[in-house]
């Protein structure tokens, strides 16, 4: 899910859940658990990455860094409890990018002009994002870079996953080293994630993006329900 169009989290956060596990210590996991996807399909879709608008990629994975980290660290000061409470609005928001992020930027990007600033800034936001929840972030980024940097949802298959795999590498760090990570959770998560990872950053050049669009927003709103009713209910 997260080669094709991300939305990986709402397939590991709600396992690790029903383990059990605390908001907090299970949004921990299962970033962990989902680096080594996000690197595989990152290095799979090396040979399109370009710079945009003008930004270099390094660029941009340095400030997605800084950002995961900020991010990451928020994370492990906000307590469980309190995370509960939060974490359904931060799906809920992400399955409403999922849903009208891509029309949005389509009608922004036909009157409004955005400059260099202002997607460095974009890149920072995404950043502490994906440290702190990451639920969606692919799909924001999508988004944001086709609003900001006028490319279309094919081009962005490549500086999309490596982002991802940058604010994951640098909040996996901060949850390491805060002992957030339930490794027995975390292990079997792994190894799914490397294959997955692998496979679906191939099989994206080729599955129609409308399928993956649809199963994605199945999945997210199933999950945006039960967060709410967990929470709230």
């Amino acid at each position: 899910m997260n080669a094709l169009a991300g939305g990986g989290t709402f397939a590991t956060l709600p396992s690790l859940l029903a383990l059990g596990l605390p908001a907090n210590t299970a949004n921990a996991t299962s970033n962990v658990a989902l680096l080594p996807g996000a690197g595989t399909s990152a290095w799979a879709f090396r040979d399109e990455l370009a710079p945009l608008s003008g930004v270099s990629i390094r660029t941009l994975a340095a400030i997605t860094f800084i950002g995961g980290l900020a991010g990451s660290v928020l994370l492990v000061l906000t307590p469980s409890r309190a995370f509960d409470f939060i974490i359904p609005w931060l799906v809920l928001y992400a399955f409403v990018v999922l849903a009208f992020g891509k029309r949005a930027a389509a009608w922004l990007h036909e009157r409004v002009t955005i400059g260099r600033q202002t997607l460095l800034t974009a890149q920072m936001l995404l950043g502490i994002y994906g440290g702190y929840f990451g639920g969606g972030v692919g799909l924001m980024t999508t988004a944001t870079y086709g609003l900001l940097a006028g490319h279309s949802p094919r081009e962005l298959f490549a500086p999309r996953t490596l982002m991802l795999a940058v604010a994951n590498l640098a909040a996996a760090i901060v949850f390491v080293i805060a002992g957030m990570v339930r490794w027995w959770a975390c292990l079997p998560m792994l190894g799914g994630a490397v294959i997955g990872g692998w496979a679906g950053a191939h099989v994206g050049k080729k599955l129609p993006a409308s399928a993956v669009r649809i199963w994605t927003l199945l999945v997210t709103g199933a999950t945006t329900i039960v967060f709410f009713a967990r929470a709230y209910g």
